[in-house]
């Protein structure tokens, strides 16, 4: 079995959105996958936070609005969807622990399944072993 670690540190849905359908095609696969979110990419993993994430935000608000239209219109799941997915299927889904009161956040704001990471063993037990290590 595959061990993959995918480290996601942005809060832009495209970016997200790559990471999560990444995760979970290697999940199905057959790989034993753990995805990290810190610094900007703890927003994802927000209960509240993951459901109002945007495409492209740093480029003029007309060209995120149709991305976020061709998304719909191709029917691609929820953020929230993908998660539920993810955990059901066996995936690790952690928080960074520096980063929760750095975005004014506590582990009962992380969605269900969303576990508060130690980074020390982290890094030790997942991303030193890992076959792979994808960080977005």
């Amino acid at each position: 079995m595959k061990k993959v670690s995918v480290m996601c540190f942005h809060d832009e849905l495209c970016q997200v959105f790559n990471a999560l359908i990444i995760a979970l095609s290697l999940l199905r696969e057959g790989s034993k996958v753990t995805l990290f979110f810190g610094s900007r990419g703890i927003n994802v993993v927000h209960r509240d936070k993951m459901k109002t994430l945007t495409c492209l935000p740093d480029e003029p608000r007309e060209i995120g609005e149709a991305m976020m239209a061709k998304m719909d219109e191709i029917g691609l799941p929820l953020v929230e969807d993908l998660f539920v997915m993810l955990i059901a299927e066996g995936a690790t889904v952690l928080a960074c622990p520096l980063n929760l009161p750095l975005f004014g956040m506590t582990p009962k704001d992380l969605a269900d399944g969303v576990k508060v990471a130690d980074p020390a063993k982290y890094y030790k037990e997942v991303v030193i072993p890992a076959d792979m290590n994808l960080t977005f």
